[in-house]
């Protein structure tokens, strides 16, 4: 039966096949423009979609494998850039906090390099009172560096509070803003005087100010030294708010020293004043200078005297009364060395006014 088929439509085959035969020809004998063959155009017709289709194909394989089987090795590497990430900023941390500790460090020294007449001692902070209630600080300076209690601690801003206990290598520091601090203080413009106390919060007051006295919100106070543990002078903080009570003003302070984040402080060996006046200095020209020794061991004599007992007028050291120079240096001679007997200090070793 395909023979039959095949023989009764050969001649159309035969047929089709001339035709098709005669428009090849045709083709390849027709030139279009740019001198292009007719059959060039209709075989680049023929094959331009399939070249698509496999173009498309190829690139979606190809994409496949970019984007899934070879990246195996992206999810160890990404771990590996996160780590690497991590160490960055925790070193950026580190360089930033060395940064910070040098400038503070820097401020500690120039003030020191500042006030050379005074023995100071730098010391870190390297613990607070876990009690609400308390607030106290632990340094790393103690009895093997020449720190007593109630010597003075301050900062280049102001000062921070009073030495209560001592220890072989540190000690305690009681705040200015704990419940049982006090310190003397005056008021810097009218030079009144009064005793600043804290009460357990950020800010103390300012006691014992009649409801007269002019207070305005933005003056500093000063310490007075009547205290005997901070030199007179040095800043304590400025008014934040002034109102009247009964029968004194109810004045609030606003430390100078930030207590809530101290990291470095400086704790004063003497009571000396940190600026000399120049007064004192043209009217003992005269006598010798007196040396760092010496000053250091006036203020070990005032610390111990102020733990002991009150200070009478013939033990108080020669930077804070106004004694003649032969009986304060016989007092200081008796206090350090009193192994020797008074009458071991003969009266030539007294300066000479």
């Amino acid at each position: 039966m395909v023979d039959a088929v095949i023989s009764r439509h050969r001649p159309l085959a035969l047929l089709a096949a001339v035709v098709m035969a005669q428009l090849l020809l045709l083709a390849f004998q027709i030139k279009r423009d740019h001198d292009v063959r007719l059959i060039r155009y209709w075989a680049t017709a023929v094959v331009t979609p399939f070249e698509r289709v496999g173009t498309w194909s190829i690139s979606k394989v190809g994409g496949v494998w970019g984007g899934y089987v070879a990246l195996h090795g992206a999810k160890a590497e990404n771990a590996r850039l996160r780590s690497q990430v991590a160490e960055l900023q925790l070193r950026n941390r580190q360089l930033e906090s060395q940064s910070a500790e040098a400038q503070r460090l820097s401020v500690l020294l120039s003030f020191r390099e500042s006030h050379p007449e005074a023995p100071m001692l730098a010391a870190q902070v390297i613990g607070a009172s876990a009690d609400p209630a308390s607030h106290t600080l632990v340094l790393n300076r103690g009895d093997h560096d020449r720190v007593r209690r109630n010597m003075a601690v301050i900062t280049p801003d102001g000062i921070v509070g009073k030495i209560v206990e001592v220890f072989p290598n540190t000690s305690q520091v009681l705040l200015i803003t704990d419940r049982d601090s006090g310190v003397g203080a005056l008021l810097a413009d009218t030079r009144t005087h009064g005793v600043v106390k804290g009460n357990g919060e950020p800010a103390p007051h300012l006691d014992y100010v009649v409801n007269d006295e002019k207070v305005h919100v933005g003056e500093e106070i000063l310490t007075s030294g009547e205290d005997r543990i901070f030199p007179k002078g040095l800043l304590v903080g400025t008014v934040s708010g002034a109102n009247d009570g009964n029968p004194f003003q109810v004045i609030r302070v606003q430390p100078s020293a930030r207590l809530d984040r101290l990291e470095d402080v400086i704790i004063l060996l003497s009571q000396q004043e940190l600026a000399q006046k120049k007064t004192e200095e043209s009217a003992d020209s005269s006598a010798p200078a007196p040396n760092p020794i010496g000053i250091v061991q006036s203020g070990t004599l005032a610390a111990s005297q102020v733990q002991n007992g009150p200070v009478t007028t013939s033990q108080k050291p020669a930077s804070a009364t106004a004694k003649p120079a032969p009986k304060a240096s016989q007092t200081r001679t008796s206090t350090v060395t009193p192994a020797q007997p008074p009458a071991a200090a003969p009266a030539s070793e007294a300066p000479q006014n």
